[in-house]
């Protein structure tokens, strides 16, 4: 029953998330008094980034911030917003770390014990978890009803944890107590805890009662994580009670709700990227219907104009034939437009009909492949095929952003705004969208960044490239691996590097990927294999008057250097 444990942690994390707003009233009014009084630019920003919830920018800017204060007040201030905003993004040491760093300065101790209680829980040390709650319950007098609800719920799955059930049951209790009956998510997500309890002490009777009537409600409910969440309660129940016909049944209801969810955010976004599309398309065809209506009323005005002399006729003949031209020159330039945009087209939906068509056949193999182990009963099966399909996906959505980004180029409808940044900030949110990833693979990703470097480009076009970038790294490098991100002055040239202990780039390989620098749509062939990643990568490093170096080697890694041009202070 692991996974149901995991599903109480992660609802109380989410409801966690979703009630830190309400305890930020006092750190909001703390962060303007310091940078009211120190007018410290840095101190300001990271303080407006805090207020309005845009996590990553203030996890960069309080971490410079630390390094700035001059007192205990403003320390405690910055390493509680650094910890607080790691805990957001899931950087749970980092987190521990800024939040233990906090004095014991009493206007912070219930923040403190708060955020405590939350990050010893998400990471698994649930006896500590149990003290900075208990802490902090002693003086929740004032605290709402919703940030008692999730202490309450997180006490009770720390007791869980270390098999002290009664009072884990009693802190449910208490959550349950606090419930709104009205509010049936809550309900459902209230029954599978005290559920869960019973079970762990093997207690079925008065477990799986609950688990049906939270399976019940989830049927009738809107919600579709919860209806996923329930399914897979049921199957592993079933599973256990050796009824693996029912089990099976819940599972594929189960698979059946992730697909879905799934679905509905790639149709969202598809159905909106199709909208654009036929858009564009009706506008090129109007525009090309009024120049040819234009043509027409020209050419009629000539013959009026001619029937009144001849003289008049040769002079009107020649000044609409300019007129034709210049008309003439719109329709082929218009037409041109055109051309461009049915090969645009025409190369994504090869690249869809060709790149998507293998992962998403192999992972409909996959899912049968599963019902197959499943009715064998190979359970020890089960897991690596899930695992693989869960890959197959994240790959497929990595190929869909590179075709969204590409088609939006092709079609001048990316937004290209240039002006100039600070490399070092904008290369540490890139970085810190793959920390977790790194993390979870066990790869050591190091920066050495120089904060003095000023570069004018567009930012956003930046970000894709060292997304794109990163993401190949991590990829191809095994784990116990280092990839390393680092930036230096070259000449009048500002040098980003990337490098890693991959599995290194065949000379072959790399021939294609340096050829991509000059390529156009019009000589783009799809037999070679052509990386679309790389392709967009090329073409918005070309936008910003920059280039990409790549050197590599089987066996010994990859170096990929962005060189732009440095602007001077």
């Amino acid at each position: 029953m692991n996974f149901v444990k995991k599903v109480i942690i992660l609802i109380g994390f989410f409801f966690s998330l979703s009630v830190l707003s309400q305890n930020k009233n006092f750190l909001q009014k703390k962060g303007d008094s310091i940078c009211s009084n120190t007018k410290e630019v840095t101190f300001c920003k990271a303080i407006d980034f805090y207020r309005n919830g845009q996590y990553d920018s203030c996890y960069a800017y309080s971490n410079k911030a630390i390094t700035l204060s001059k007192n205990t007040t403003e320390k405690d201030f910055f390493s509680c917003i650094l910890g607080y905003s790691a805990f957001v993004k899931g950087l749970n040491k980092k987190s521990l770390s800024s939040i233990l760093d906090i004095s014991e300065d009493k206007d912070y101790r219930q923040t403190k014990n708060y955020l405590l209680g939350n990050i010893y829980l998400r990471l698994g040390k649930y006896e500590e978890a149990i003290e900075a709650i208990q802490n902090w319950l002693l003086n929740s007098s004032t605290a709402s009803v919703a940030i008692k609800k999730v202490m309450f719920h997180n006490l009770a799955v720390s007791y869980m944890h270390i098999k002290k059930y009664k009072l884990a049951k009693k802190f449910f209790d208490k959550e349950f107590q606090l419930l709104n009956l009205k509010d049936t998510s809550a309900i459902i997500k209230a029954k599978m805890d005290l559920a869960n309890v019973y079970y762990e002490q093997y207690l079925d009777d008065e477990a799986i009662p609950l688990f049906k009537e939270a399976y019940d409600l989830s049927v009738t409910f809107t919600d579709i994580e919860m209806k996923h969440n329930a399914s897979k309660n049921m199957a592993i129940i079933e599973k256990n009670r050796k009824n693996f016909e029912k089990s099976v049944k819940y599972f594929n209801e189960y698979v059946k709700w992730k697909d879905s969810i799934w679905n509905r955010d790639r149709i969202i976004e598809l159905a909106d990227k199709d909208k654009e599309v036929a858009v564009a398309q009706k506008d090129k065809e109007i525009a090309i219907q009024e120049a040819e209506i234009k043509q027409k009323e020209a050419v009629q005005r000539g013959l009026l104009f001619g029937a009144s002399g001849l003289l008049l006729f040769i002079a009107g003949l020649g000044f609409f034939y300019r007129k034709l031209k210049k008309q003439n020159a719109i329709i082929s330039k218009q037409k041109e437009d055109l051309n461009v945009a049915n090969k645009t087209k025409d190369y994504l939906f090869s690249v869809v009909s060709h790149d998507l068509r293998s992962p998403i056949n192999t992972i409909k193999r996959q899912h049968l492949k599963l019902q197959k182990q499943l009715k064998n009963k190979e359970y020890d099966a089960v897991f690596e095929t899930n695992n693989t399909a869960i890959a197959l996906t994240e790959s497929t959505s990595h190929l869909l952003n590179n075709v969204l980004h590409w088609s939006l180029d092709q079609n001048n409808q990316m937004s290209f705004n240039k002006d100039v940044y600070p490399l070092k900030p904008l290369i540490e949110q890139s970085v810190f969208d793959f920390e977790h990833i790194a993390e979870a693979k066990n790869i050591e990703l190091t920066t050495n960044l120089d904060s003095s470097l000023l570069i004018k480009v567009d930012k956003e076009s930046l970000k894709i490239v060292l997304r794109n970038l990163l993401d190949n790294a991590l990829k191809y490098t095994p784990e116990e691996g280092k990839i390393g991100v680092k930036t230096f002055l070259n000449n009048e040239n500002c040098i980003i590097e990337i490098q890693d202990t991959g599995q290194g780039i065949s000379d072959e390989q790399l021939t294609k990927i340096k050829d991509l620098e000059d390529l156009t749509i019009d000589k783009i062939n799809r037999s070679e294999g052509v990386g679309l990643g790389m392709l967009l990568c090329q073409t918005l490093i070309k936008k910003n008057h920059g280039k990409l170096i790549i050197n590599s080697k089987i066996g010994q890694g990859t170096s990929i250097q962005i060189v732009l041009q440095t602007v001077k202070e």
